[in-house]
């Protein structure tokens, strides 16, 4: 049985980016939905539509590509795990490349970037890093 699902979702992205697949599909849940919308929101996916099969559901997330099919998902890292939680304030929150990746981080308003964070000077647990 598997107990870490975004790392589960984590793995499937980066093993798509991988191949070369244009589609991937990861379980359903409200935490993986909300990731989803982050990197849509931040230009690392093209689309993303979840279909419900009668359990959980299905995210079928489009990778993006450009004319080279150079992935814009460069790098994917879990941070928090289920049996070493790392939370950190608002202040402390780390930059993901200098700027150009993004800390996924669940706070008290939700699931929010870490530049979103600071602006609100929230702090919460840092679920993963998107480069």
């Amino acid at each position: 049985m598997l107990t870490d699902q975004i790392a589960d979702m984590f793995n499937r992205i980066r093993n798509a980016v991988q191949a070369k697949k244009r589609t991937v599909d990861v379980p359903a849940s409200k935490i993986k939905k909300e990731i989803t919308r982050i990197l849509f929101e931040n230009h690392f996916i093209s689309k993303y539509a979840f279909v419900d099969d009668g359990k959980q559901g299905v995210i079928k997330i489009l990778l993006k590509y450009d004319e080279d099919m150079n992935n814009s998902i460069q790098g994917l890292k879990r941070v928090s795990t289920p049996g070493r939680k790392m939370y950190s304030g608002a202040s402390e929150i780390p930059r993901v490349r200098n700027g150009m990746g993004i800390a996924i981080v669940t706070t008290s308003k939700g699931v929010m970037i870490d530049r979103d964070c600071r602006k609100s000077n929230i702090g919460g647990e840092i679920v993963g890093q998107v480069w």
